[in-house]
């Protein structure tokens, strides 16, 4: 007998959640074996256990879901099948490298078509064995189409509404900028202004990433804006900003932090 597909469910909207868990019941020969509210959840789910495919969505606070592939690892990311909402941009994307995804609001029959596609693959991976997964070549390309289109599409300031105005703030003035539930703390000389974008999206959107880093899950800094940096035992480090602000850099963004800032030994 066929061993039902392990499936994990990610998705910061419940409703969202609860329909796919619904449909996989539905389907047959799938086991919904957890969910996931957000892309760090996700990230430990997919370190931690067994999964043989993944709804993955592709908006979501903390980590998007490239930033859940991106951190997992092309190697060691099971099958996805990409829910979203997104951009004509993110479809067409999708269709380019003839990768699965269901494009919300979506019913029954291309939920099972989508299914369909991805059991083929999926025993032989299971057949394999998890030792012998392969990148995904299709996966490749898409999260380098991704960083090619935003690297090319970063705005100069940011628009932050404060009561009935806007506030504009120059990209280049933030100095590092702090998450805040499902908004951000954005700082400029050490004075805070609330904008309503999670870190993950002002990475996609907005911020260049050969200037800003992210240095821990809830912090992003501004390279251009780090005076010394002050490590710390087990290879944490500590990054002095120029105006007297100290923001930890946990070790697993270390290499990050490299890519905009050349450590000499």
């Amino acid at each position: 007998m066929t061993a039902a597909i392990g499936v994990l469910v990610v998705d910061d909207d419940l409703r969202a959640r609860q329909r796919l868990r619904d449909l996989s019941e539905r389907a047959g020969g799938l086991a919904v074996i957890g969910e996931c509210a957000d892309g760090r959840e996700a990230v430990d789910a997919l370190s931690a256990g067994q999964v043989d495919l993944v709804f993955l969505d592709v908006e979501m606070p903390r980590l998007d879901g490239f930033g859940v592939i991106a951190e997992i690892g092309l190697d060691r990311m099971p099958p996805v099948i990409f829910t979203s909402a997104y951009s004509e941009f993110g479809v067409r994307a999708f269709e380019s490298y003839a990768l699965d995804y269901l494009l919300k609001p979506f019913d029954e029959s291309r939920f099972l078509a989508a299914v369909d596609r991805v059991r083929a693959p999926v025993g032989a991976r299971d057949r394999q064995g998890a030792a012998r997964r392969t990148a995904d070549p299709r996966l490749r390309g898409l999260l380098e189409h991704v960083q090619d289109h935003r690297r090319g599409t970063h705005p100069e300031a940011i628009a932050i509404r404060t009561g009935g105005q806007y506030a504009v703030v120059r990209v280049a003035d933030v100095d590092w900028i702090e998450a805040d539930g499902n908004y951000s703390r954005v700082y400029v000389q050490k004075r805070p202004r609330i904008l309503t974008r999670t870190l993950a999206t002002l990475e996609r959107e907005v911020l260049d990433p050969a200037v800003f880093v992210r240095v821990h899950r809830s912090a992003i800094v501004n390279g251009t804006k780090i005076v010394a940096v002050e490590a710390h035992g087990h290879g944490d480090l500590t990054l002095v900003l120029h105006d007297g602000t100290h923001v930890h850099c946990s070790r697993r963004y270390r290499a990050r932090l490299e890519d905009v800032l050349y450590f000499t030994t």
